[in-house]
């Protein structure tokens, strides 16, 4: 066997397994990057000798293997794999290979951010959702309708009067930042297995025997290709089939342009890649195509991906560098989070020093150790993490790493509860790492909302002894900032005005910033509701506690047990003392009648409102305030920041999308402002 021979059959062996760690296993093992390298050497060798191409080379597929959870779906149309560029020369090559098939350059492109997700396949039949399918090998994918029916962002029915007898469109899954952030901190709050990175986060969610289960995910999906049409129109260009498939309710990428020129494409690429960082959402690159269906029939396909389409990736967003140490963080709750303390290394868009390990169980599930080379990933706002060490560049000097026995900040034991997956500290509020991440989280704006009041301020005002506890923040004499460098008269006056405001809190935003374990917005709130006040909470025993609709008696028990400790029944004392609001006012007598009987759901931040002052605004005036979007709902408030998937609902449903200036109307003149 020949030297070449040998390096291609390694190649095939290795690109195998780790094709169906990818795309069955959904458990990768090493980066994009490193199996697009291997790919292209694949690809370089059997160019050079192209004797040794055989049919089941991965240069040959289409795409994964389908796995045996789910019944197999054999696509009306198969879905192709793209062609891969990484330069502008590789852009100028594909264009140059298609002038000289059509004899001129292609009339118009398309360009379409490509999102790092599960590719899937929907097929609708008389308007109807009929059928969803994962990619599969590109010919035949698995049936998971049950769970893509969970998907607030799939309609169950196209918006049409005369929708086609069949239509097949091919979309993206994806998960958000956000939750894709949450889905990790509660895996690993369980003691379960981290998703690594967003992509993986969605295939695993769509791929769930529960359809529950993926409802809980909060995935989404664009829709960015029409497969099949009969019995509709038709259509000569692909912008067109992107406008109808939108005016139908499919969602489809706003991000998308019609461009004229392959430097208007290149002008593309550069704007998505300098903006990849500022979405909610993973890309990893863009997709080109060429625009007329015509030009496009003309072009056709090779054996495994259409002539006319191209994907031009960005630069990969994970780094291999060196686990220097492996240290902890005390959180509010006394939690001993470990993090890995790295060589620096640009990734994602920034310089990684510092990187999540989650939880002990997860340190050892990765088989992570000090002197590691490890795989490092950042992407948009998600904290680096490490994904896993590389084996291979083991030394035998690498050490394997336990969780201390004792506190680095206050000595006190370390110890895990049974049946829990996080450790904690045992030191209390006298640990001063647990009390500065507590002070932050009280003055956040989950909690009181204080402005001005971050980390800096709060390790200013803790290394000068000027506060203890909360209630220390809304008694210290502000005045002595001014002593301190950058504390000028107008930076002390602000952080005064935020700190008398925060005073008149709602009392449930109090509760939540108190930071009992458990006892988030929602929680808190229902509390409120029903007792009143937080003294009267805190005199309700473990049972009546239990007893209120939507309390279940682990949050019981935690609301007790925090009640009942003397220190915590002083710092409540002594927050109303300093003339923090402890008491609900009673709702005021209905106002007005501008909004009987209406239902509402708000979304996002409305400017002027916090959340309990536009639900309260909207009772006050006979309305209702909801939390999901449905068929009563009357209209959707959205402000800043607000959720895809209620939009995408609303929109489903044909209910009103209205912003912060119409709902100030709808307050004034009624449902007469949604004419």
């Amino acid at each position: 066997m020949t030297n070449a021979q040998q390096r291609i059959e390694e190649l095939r062996s290795q690109i195998r397994e780790h094709n169906y760690r990818y795309h069955v296993l959904d458990d990768p093992v090493i980066s994009d990057a490193h199996y697009d390298a291997m790919m292209r050497e694949l690809r370089r060798l059997e160019e050079a000798h192209p004797e040794l191409v055989t049919p089941d080379s991965p240069t040959q597929r289409v795409g994964a293997p389908v796995g045996d959870l789910f019944r197999p779906v054999r696509h009306l149309r198969p879905m192709f794999s793209l062609d891969n560029a990484d330069t502008r020369e590789d852009l100028v090559s594909w264009e140059q290979r298609m002038e000289r098939q059509l004899d001129e350059p292609p009339r118009g492109y398309v360009c379409e951010l490509k999102i790092d997700g599960l590719a899937v396949v929907l097929t609708y039949r008389n308007g109807i959702l009929d059928t969803g399918a994962t990619r599969g090998d590109g010919t035949t994918g698995e049936d998971v309708t049950a769970n893509l029916r969970t998907l607030a962002s799939v309609p169950l029915r196209l918006r049409a009067d005369d929708p086609p007898e069949i239509l097949e469109v091919r979309g993206e899954v994806y998960m958000p930042y956000r939750a894709f952030e949450e889905l990790n901190r509660r895996q690993a709050e369980a003691g379960l297995a981290i998703f690594a990175n967003p992509r993986n986060a969605a295939a695993g969610s769509v791929r769930q025997k529960d359809p529950a289960v993926t409802a809980k995910r909060k995935l989404s999906i664009w829709v960015y290709q029409l497969g099949l049409v009969e019995g509709g129109p038709g259509f000569g260009t692909h912008w067109e089939t992107l406008e109808y498939l939108s005016s139908v309710g499919l969602r489809v990428n706003p991000s998308s342009e019609r461009l004229d020129t392959i430097e208007e494409v290149f002008a593309y690429v550069d704007r998505a890649e300098a903006a990849r960082h500022d979405m909610a959402y993973q890309t990893d690159g863009v997709v080109i195509k060429a625009d007329s269906l015509a030009e496009q029939d003309r072009l056709g396909y090779t054996a495994k991906a259409p002539r006319w389409a191209i994907a031009y990736k960005f630069p990969p967003e994970e780094q291999v560098t060196t686990l220097r140490d492996i240290q902890i963080n005390i959180g509010r709750t006394g939690a001993a989070t470990p993090f890995a303390v790295l060589e620096p290394v640009f990734v994602g868009g920034a310089t990684v020093g510092l990187a999540t390990l989650h939880n002990e169980d997860q340190v050892a599930l990765k088989d992570v150790r000090i002197g590691d080379k490890v795989m490092v990933r950042r992407a948009g706002d998600v904290i680096p993490e490490v994904v896993g060490p590389v084996v291979a560049a083991r030394t035998g000097d690498e050490k394997v790493w336990s969780m201390p026995e004792t506190c680095p900040f206050c000595g006190s034991p370390i110890l895990r509860a049974e049946g829990e997956a996080v450790a904690r500290c045992t030191g209390g509020l006298a640990c001063p790492s647990r009390a500065r991440e507590w002070l932050f989280h009280f003055a956040g704006r989950g909690g009181m909302d204080i402005e001005h009041l971050g980390y800096k301020t709060i390790d200013l005002l803790l290394e000068h002894g000027y506060i203890s506890d909360p209630a220390d923040i809304f008694t210290f004499d502000v005045e002595q900032l001014a002593e301190h460098e950058g504390w000028g008269e107008i930076s002390v006056a602000n952080l005064r005005r935020a700190i008398e405001a925060a005073k008149n809190r709602p009392v449930a935003r109090l509760l939540t910033a108190l930071g009992i374990r458990h006892v988030g917005g929602t929680v808190a709130r229902t509390l409120i509701r029903e007792f009143g006040s937080l003294p009267a909470l805190m005199e309700a025993s473990e049972e009546r506690i239990s007893e209120v609709e939507g309390i279940g008696p682990v949050i019981a028990a935690q609301v007790a047990e925090w009640s009942s400790d003397p220190a915590n029944r002083g710092l409540v004392e002594k927050l109303g003392e300093a003339g923090v609001r402890l008491e609900e006012e009673p709702p005021d007598e209905r106002s007005s009648d501008l909004l009987a009987g209406a239902s509402f759901v708000i979304s996002g931040t409305i400017e002027g409102f916090t959340r309990e002052e536009a639900e309260a605004a909207i009772a006050a005036r006979g309305g209702k305030a909801t939390g999901s979007v449905s068929g009563r709902t009357t209209a959707l408030i959205v402000g800043e920041s607000p959720g895809a998937s209620k939009t995408a609902k609303a929109e489903e449903l044909g209910i009103p999308v209205v912003d912060g200036e119409t709902f100030r109307r709808l307050l004034d003149e009624g449902l007469s402002a949604l004419e």
